[in-house]
C-alpha cells in the first residue's frame, strides 16, 4: 500500500518517517496530558482529605521578612510515624504553649514523608517544644529542630544528618 497526502501525492520514505514520529510524539503526548489531569485530580483530593486549598497555602505568598517571623515561631519534627495525624502532633507541643497549625508534609499520592512543621503562636513556644527532642511519639523518638528560614533563590546543600556536624 502506498501511502499519500492530503493532495494524493505519494509521500517519501523520509515524509513517512516523519509523519510516524509526529503521530508517536501525539500519542505521548496525549497519554502525558492524561497523566496529568489525573495528578491534578489526585491533589485535589488529597488537599480536600487534609482540609487544604490552594487558597490556604499562604507561605506563597507572603514577602521574606514574615517568612522569616512565621520561621522563627516554628519548629521542624522529624521521624513522625506515618500513622500520626496533625492532631497528634499538636496535642504531644500542646504544653509548650499555643498552636498556630501543625502541618505534616505528604508525597504527590498523599503519603506522609515522616516529618511535620509546627507554627506556634508566642517564639517562646517554639523555644520550649525544642525541649522536646528526642521524646517519644507513637514509640518513635522525634528529632526536634527550629526550622530553618527558607531565602528564596539561596539554595542550601542538603549534608546527611550526622555528617558535617
Amino acid at each position: 500500500m502506498i501511502e499519500v497526502d492530503e493532495e494524493m501525492t505519494p509521500l517519501k520514505k523520509e515524509d513517512r518517517l516523519a509523519s510516524s514520529k509526529k503521530e508517536n510524539f501525539e500519542k505521548r503526548l496525549r497519554k502525558l496530558d492524561e497523566k496529568v489531569y489525573f495528578l491534578r485530580e489526585k491533589a485535589a483530593k488529597v488537599e480536600k482529605a487534609i482540609g487544604t486549598t490552594k487558597e490556604d497555602s499562604h507561605d506563597a505568598f507572603v514577602n521574606l521578612d514574615e517568612k522569616e517571623e512565621i520561621d522563627c515561631h516554628s519548629i521542624f519534627v522529624g521521624n513522625v510515624d506515618y500513622v500520626c495525624s496533625p492532631e497528634e502532633v499538636q496535642q504531644h507541643f500542646q504544653s509548650c504553649g499555643t498552636i498556630n497549625r501543625v502541618k505534616i508534609l505528604a508525597n504527590s499520592l498523599g503519603q506522609p514523608k515522616g516529618y511535620a512543621y509546627v507554627e506556634f503562636v508566642e517564639v517562646d513556644a517554639a523555644q520550649n517544644a525544642l525541649l522536646l527532642n528526642e521524646t517519644e511519639l507513637h514509640g518513635r523518638p522525634l528529632r526536634v529542630l527550629p526550622k530553618r528560614i527558607n531565602i528564596p533563590g539561596m539554595k542550601q546543600s542538603w549534608v546527611p544528618f550526622g555528617y558535617g556536624d
